[in-house]
């Protein structure tokens, strides 16, 4: 864990780059409306409600999402959590776009997942770029 640690605080980060104590006060939001909104749209496809196709993607946000830590501090591995990151937030914009017309308030809520993740992302390109 310590090794972890020393190998993400000797990177070369942004300026911008917001203080790691963030991290864990938006995620422990973010994941409270990840497991309201996407335990909904299971519930539903589980009821016949919506088709697979609809579920489909929040199914890989999850992967991808839950990938990515032991990507990026367990492998320590820039480029693949650079990714892996993109296809987090691909799959969060293909999830939105496909449940928009069954339950408009399930893109809204998750806009914040959006906004944080999109940061995210530029947040881990530059960091790979300047680490290269």
């Amino acid at each position: 864990m310590n090794n972890t640690y020393n190998w993400y605080q000797n990177l070369v980060k942004p300026s911008w780059a917001p203080p790691s104590y963030l991290f864990g006060p938006v995620w422990t939001f973010l994941y409270i409306i990840i497991a309201v909104s996407y335990g909904y749209v299971g519930y539903l496809y589980f009821t016949k409600k919506i088709p697979f196709v609809v579920l489909l993607p929040f199914i890989l946000n999850l992967i991808f999402n839950f990938a990515f830590s032991p990507i990026q501090f367990g492998l320590q591995n820039n480029l693949l959590a650079s990714v892996d990151i993109l296809l987090i937030l691909g799959t969060l914009v293909w999830a939105l776009y496909s449940i928009y017309p069954y339950l408009p308030w399930v893109s809204y809520i998750n806009i914040p997942y959006v906004l944080w993740v999109s940061f995210a992302t530029v947040l881990q390109l530059t960091i790979t770029y300047l680490n290269k």
